[in-house]
């Protein structure tokens, strides 16, 4: 194969990538906009949910924030563990 035509084909090659990099693009935004506006109701429902249970939501963020402060704890204390 001679350099012309080994040009040619890296050029066509590149071409098809360049095509099908916009094609995922274009669906990869389109599935973002899908999860932005499921995202936007949700959090509607959930404000929603708030004003008209403030103690439940507050139980139910303190439940949540507990949680999830045990679980770094215990990732801290595992990685010090490690350490030694």
């Amino acid at each position: 194969m001679d350099t012309k035509k080994a040009k040619k084909a890296i050029s066509q090659n590149i071409k098809k990538a360049q095509k099908k990099g916009a094609e995922l693009e274009g669906a990869a935004m389109k599935e973002f906009k899908k999860v932005q506006k499921e995202m936007e109701k949700t959090t509607k429902k959930v404000g929603d949910y708030m004003k008209k249970n403030p103690e439940k939501a507050a139980l139910i963020s303190a439940g949540i924030g507990a949680a999830l402060g045990a679980a770094a704890a215990f990732l801290i204390s595992s990685k010090k563990k490690n350490k030694k």
